[in-house]
């Protein structure tokens, strides 16, 4: 009898770990959340996919901070989700979504013609968006997947040019969008001086322009129109603007005295001087997001600019300079806000007017 026992007992325990080890692991990794201050492999993944789609241009960490929480926030803003800079549920299936169209061979708007349209996918999406990008209307990298961003640039590019403000990529607005990167006037939609150097305009977009020109590790030098005073930068990090850096610290202490010995969030005219190339900037002599005597993207517990805790924003060491200060270009954007700060491109059109009057 008691053998019996002994049998059914242990039958029922295997049953019961039969029954836990049978179901999907999925489930328990779909209930994972995700969010500011956790590492691990899951961040690792998740970077990985941010980095595949476009918003995230640092290498992966494992460390969910500051620039893992922003990539997610435009992600979840781009498309329609609470930019709470979490990732839960809806965003892990958006996120699933949204690789598996910039992968997938079967997409359906990769080969033929006709209308784009939200929620297509493939390859003349992604050319559609270069090519938006080019003419100042979308400011994130090219994905594949025609979203509410990519929707919302269309119509502000039918709405610049007179079509219809349906946020469909027809025939009218794709001959439109054809023509005008067929000519010089690709940047047409630019209504700042255009005051010109022996390269072209001083003044050039942001977004599929500038940014291209003066590309994260160049060297540039800056002349402030006002004092005539000159000096060193490095642009390190930055993707809706440049963030940059003083060389050395001669240079910081040039900046500083261009702000009368204090840092400060005005905004100043700029000539931007990168490989040969002139070009009209405005910037902000405040430097944020950094500590100059810790190793750059680690975390610290409290940056510059009264930024608080997150990764570190100081590449240079060494030039009394703590964190990155803020260059502007036409119809760059802020990184706090994702929007155009009319006080730097009023500062951007200052420097273009200055520079063709001078012939600088």
């Amino acid at each position: 009898m008691l053998k019996k026992k002994a049998v059914l007992v242990t039958a029922l325990v295997f049953c019961f770990v039969s029954m836990f080890s049978l179901c999907p692991t999925k489930a328990f990794a779909a209930s994972r959340v995700l969010k500011e201050g956790m590492s691990g492999s899951d961040v690792t993944s998740l970077q990985d996919n941010l980095r595949t789609l476009g918003y995230l241009k640092v290498s992966s960490t494992g460390y969910y901070g500051s620039l893992t929480k922003s990539a997610v926030q435009r992600l979840q803003e781009d498309n329609g989700l609470d930019s709470d800079g979490i990732v839960g549920n809806k965003t892990f299936s958006l996120i699933e979504k949204l690789i598996n169209a910039k992968v997938s061979t079967a997409s359906r708007g990769a080969s033929g013609s006709g209308a784009l349209k939200e929620g297509m996918s493939g390859d003349r999406v992604t050319q559609l968006q270069k090519d938006l990008k080019k003419l100042g209307y979308f400011s994130v990298s090219p994905t594949g997947y025609f979203g509410s961003l990519t929707k919302e640039a269309v119509k502000k590019f039918q709405k610049a040019y007179g079509l219809t403000q349906d946020g469909i990529a027809g025939n009218e607005t794709l001959t439109k969008i054809s023509k005008l990167l067929g000519t010089e006037a690709s940047a047409a939609n630019v209504t700042a001086s255009r005051g010109s150097d022996k390269n072209g305009s001083y003044v050039v977009p942001w977004f599929g322009g500038a940014e291209n020109i003066f590309k994260k590790g160049d060297i540039a030098e800056v002349y402030d129109i006002k004092t005539g005073r000159t000096f060193k930068i490095k642009r390190t990090y930055g993707y809706n603007h440049a963030d940059c850096e003083t060389l050395t610290a001669e240079d910081t202490k040039i900046m500083k005295s261009i702000y009368g010995g204090d840092w400060s969030w005005e905004r100043r005219p700029i000539i931007v001087i990168v490989n040969g190339r002139k070009l009209a900037a405005s910037m902000a002599g405040m430097p944020h997001a950094g500590v100059d005597s810790s190793p750059a993207n680690t975390y610290v517990s409290s940056r510059s600019g009264g930024y608080g805790a997150g990764d570190n924003l100081d590449a240079v060491k060494g030039n009394n300079m703590n964190g990155v200060f803020d260059v502007h270009f036409l119809n760059s954007r802020t990184h706090g806000t994702n929007k155009v700060d009319s006080n730097h491109q009023n500062a951007i059109k200052e420097a273009a007017q200055w520079a063709e009057k001078n012939n600088f």
